[in-house]
Parts: C-alpha cells; structure tokens; sequence
C-alpha cells in the first residue's frame, strides 16, 4: 500500500493483480487498483481531473490524462473521503503507475494539484 499527504489530501492506495483476466504468455498483466482520497482541509474540494503515467519494466511507458475519476468529478468534504476502484493493463511483468490529481478548494475557487506517489505492479510469481 502506497499513502502521502499534500496541502490537506491524504492519498491511500492498494493494489492486486487479476490473475483471472491476465496472460502471462500475451504479456498482458492485468491489476486493480483502489484509491482513497481524504479530504483533511477546512474546505470541500473537488476532484477536477488526473494525469497518469505508466511505465512498464520492458515496453516504455504512457499517458493517461482526463476529467475526474471514473466518470465522476466528486465533491469531498472537509473530513470525508472518497474511493473508487480502477484498472491497468502492464505489458511486463512489473510496472509502476504514479501521476497527479488536479482539485478546486470550493472556500476560494482555488486549483491546486497533489502527486500520487508511485505505486508497484507486479505478477506475483516473481515473487517465489
């Protein structure tokens, strides 16, 4: 589990892998990841939009950019959280994600961006 804290947003991220939906011999490696984001600020906030990179062991990397999460653009609350759960497709056997989340504090109509730190993927038989 990967978590930090920037400008009043906490960020707690897990991570599995889908043996179910992979193939270790198509080189496609399927994860899940959950994210929840807490709102320790005076002001609700929302969740305008995201950057993602994603960078696999052996085939480079991409960009994933977009509005909110999910389809949504959530209003978090001072003290209240919110998670949802998300995938990612690796062409290696290991790989990270790691980006930013854009979000306006609704006390100023200020926009202000927090990084998620970088988070590990990987197929667990590297592990034996």
């Amino acid at each position: 589990m990967s978590n930090t804290t920037a400008l009043g947003i906490s960020i707690e991220i897990k991570t599995w892998f889908r043996n179910d939906l992979s193939s270790d011999t198509d080189s496609s490696f399927i994860h899940n990841y959950e994210i929840k984001i807490i709102n320790n600020m005076k002001y609700p906030v929302r969740l305008l939009s995201r950057e993602w990179s994603v960078r696999h062991l052996i085939h480079g990397g991409s960009k994933v950019k977009g509005e909110g999460v999910v389809g949504q653009t959530p209003i978090i609350f001072p003290d209240e959280s919110f998670v949802y759960t998300s995938g990612c497709e690796l062409f290696s056997a290991l790989g990270y994600m790691q980006g930013k989340f854009y979000f306006k504090n609704l006390g100023n109509d200020e926009v202000f961006e927090v990084r998620i730190p970088r988070f590990y993927m990987y197929f667990p038989p590297l592990l034996n």
